[in-house]
């Protein structure tokens, strides 16, 4: 096990990414600017280590990353319908960054802000241990907020992040990371071929604008049915309306039935490479990276639709305005904790 620290210097901010690897040579590339996953090196089915996640070549281009490639969201991943909510009888009104809506925190959010950086090492894993202290009233939101994400990398090849938070008053809270996963290797292939299973039998409706619309959905008898395991393209190709207005894919909040320890599986065939995911959240934002521009300079290529996958385990901002989701509410001085391990292998 070891840690490497490389120090960045753009514009006038000196970052530090770190780097985790394990004694099979994997290795997980951190920064401590929104605390951005910038690579993963895994095996394929012969033991070839490559690249399983999209990154910008240019370390600059993160100061924008419109596509938060990589990144920590918060305070509340997803978006906020109309950037208000009511708590306690008072209005709170946050920053409309996506049409009349809030997303992903707004700006500078967790994705934006350098966090404090403490790596740690004991043989048996390695990691990080990153703080943030986001104030009362930053982007619209209430209470002095100390959040911890600690990033452990074992060598079982399991990256395990836990995300920690306090609060002094009343908020609204659910973190998540942004990472763009795309199992082919260095970015050869799209992910329209990747097959994922998911262990779940409900997904949230969305309007036009990608805000839930209240309604809960079954998947049977659909392309949302990820129980028995699909391709992504599916969705890509599918003329369901909920593909529709994702840009045709999914961009879907997927409620875990959790009869399964793993929540998620996704394999690419060419490459033999299997990603599991377990996770304590109740449910995950799929994004097939629809929306994805082309023509960005990534590590290995320039980007495409459809060329990562996210997996964005958390609850769901939509429990601020419906009943019924899993909430994001926390109280005053309530201990936030959640925790999502990936696990990589092959079959």
């Amino acid at each position: 096990m070891e840690i490497k620290t490389e120090v960045i210097t753009i514009n006038d901010q000196q970052w530090e990414e770190f780097t985790l690897v394990n004694n099979n040579g994997m290795a997980v590339s951190i920064l401590n600017f929104g605390g951005i996953i910038t690579k993963i090196l895994a095996p394929d089915r012969e033991g070839k280590l490559e690249n399983v996640v999209i990154g910008f070549e240019n370390y600059e281009d993160y100061l924008d990353n419109p596509g938060y490639f990589g990144a920590l969201i918060g305070r509340v991943a997803g978006r906020i319908a109309n950037s208000q909510f009511e708590m306690d009888g008072k209005t709170y009104t946050l920053p409309k960054n996506d049409g009349e809506n809030h997303l992903h925190g707004g700006e500078p959010g967790f994705h934006k802000s350098i966090w404090s950086t403490v790596p740690f090492e004991n043989g048996e894993e390695t990691g990080l241990t990153m703080t943030l202290n986001s104030p009362d009233g930053e982007n619209g939101y209430p209470g002095n907020l100390r959040m911890t994400v600690t990033y452990t990398l074992n060598n079982s090849n399991e990256l395990s992040i836990t995300y920690e938070g306090l609060s002094d008053q009343k908020t609204v809270l659910t973190a998540t990371n942004h990472t763009y996963f795309n199992l082919s290797g260095n970015l050869q292939t799209d992910i329209q071929d990747h097959e994922i299973t998911l262990d779940s039998s409900k997904f949230v409706e969305l309007d036009e604008e990608l805000i839930p619309t209240g309604e809960i959905l079954d998947v049977d008898n659909s392309v949302f049915d990820f129980r028995q395991g699909r391709q992504m393209k599916d969705g890509v190709t599918s003329e369901f309306k909920q593909n529709l207005v994702a840009n045709n894919g999914y961009d879907h909040y997927f409620l875990f039935d959790k009869s399964k320890e793993v929540s998620a599986i996704v394999r690419e065939s060419e490459s033999g490479r299997e990603l599991k995911v377990i996770t304590d959240q109740p449910g995950v934002v799929m994004y097939t990276s629809n929306n994805l521009p082309e023509g960005l300079k990534l590590r290995e290529r320039q980007s495409v639709q459809y060329l990562g996958l996210c997996l964005e385990t958390q609850a769901s901002p939509a429990s601020i305005h419906h009943d019924n989701f899993p909430s994001v509410w926390l109280d005053k001085d309530e201990k936030y904790f959640a925790k999502t391990t990936f696990s990589f292998g092959t079959f």
